[in-house]
């Protein structure tokens, strides 16, 4: 049994702590295909403001003190922006992706090549369905797995084996929130003091009754702000870059001591992803 956080609430001063990113630049993006109830190729794409918005993001991270790392985007993968799903990678090793998707398969090998060549492997590459850090959030002492939609809960067995940790397992039910990083925030990772938003809605009972038992200080958030990607955020530990329209949930988090850092990613949102998507965690 994981032992339950602290009072997420306190007032102390939250701190922020320098990370390293791996993204990907949405070179070739575009809506041509239909996988989640996000995209819709009736509606055209603006590409050059999608690669305008990515840069912001990307240079909104750096403004920040974190480390960025681009991996080259390739021609015929138009997904690739959405870097969370390329990997899980932590101290006790790197897990590549195999997705639900045919059209986004060429992507796992991408990633794990770079990886790979960039000191963050050997990359175990999956047997069963995993789409990286879209379902499997780093909490702590705490790893939590979505399952539902896209990865497989198998999945999650075989994480636990190839890292030597527990895993938590949450199922997630309403068809929007396909990946668990669009319904549940990491705010702090530090085993000391973990945080994290969510919103129920998107869970089944059990998964609820277990973030609950894990979380119970943890910040609920409301439909109006999941139903703009507002949980698929980025977070320090004290700056949180999320979604301009997320309003309610800004508020939210000034109030528990953190610097919420809007950034705009609304032609991105139109494949499905917003800053969390778009980033992977480079743990070692």
């Amino acid at each position: 049994m994981s032992t339950p956080s602290h009072d997420g609430t306190h007032p102390g001063e939250r701190v922020a702590r320098p990370r390293r990113f791996l993204m990907c630049a949405p070179e070739h993006f575009t809506v041509s295909y239909e996988i989640n109830p996000w995209m819709d190729t009736a509606t055209p794409v603006d590409a050059g403001r999608a690669l305008a918005q990515w840069h912001q993001l990307r240079a909104t991270f750096e403004r920040l003190g974190h480390e960025v790392e681009v991996l080259p985007a390739v021609p015929g993968l138009p997904d690739m922006v959405y870097a969370a799903n390329g990997a899980l990678v932590t101290p006790q090793g790197s897990v590549g992706v195999r997705f639900t998707h045919p059209e986004r398969a060429g992507e796992a090998e991408a990633y794990a090549t770079w990886l790979d060549e960039h000191g963050l492997g050997p990359v175990h590459r999956p047997v069963h369905v995993n789409e990286g850090e879209g379902d499997l959030l780093v909490v702590g002492e705490h790893l939590l797995a979505g399952h539902g939609f896209r990865t497989e809960l198998a999945a999650h067995r075989e994480v636990a084996e190839v890292l030597g940790r527990a895993v938590t397992s949450l199922r997630l039910v309403d068809p929007r929130f396909y990946h668990l990083d669009t319904a549940l925030t990491v705010l702090d990772d530090d085993p000391e003091h973990p945080d994290v938003a969510y919103f129920p809605g998107a869970f089944d009972e059990e998964s609820q009754r277990a973030l609950q038992e894990l979380f119970p200080h943890a910040l609920r958030t409301d439909a109006a702000t999941a139903q703009v990607l507002g949980m698929n955020a980025v977070s320090d530990g004290r700056h949180v870059v999320l979604s301009p329209r997320a309003q309610r949930y800004a508020e939210q988090l000034t109030q528990r001591g953190y610097v919420p850092v809007p950034v705009d990613l609304s032609e991105l949102l139109r494949g499905g992803g917003g800053a969390k998507c778009c980033t992977l965690v480079l743990r070692r």
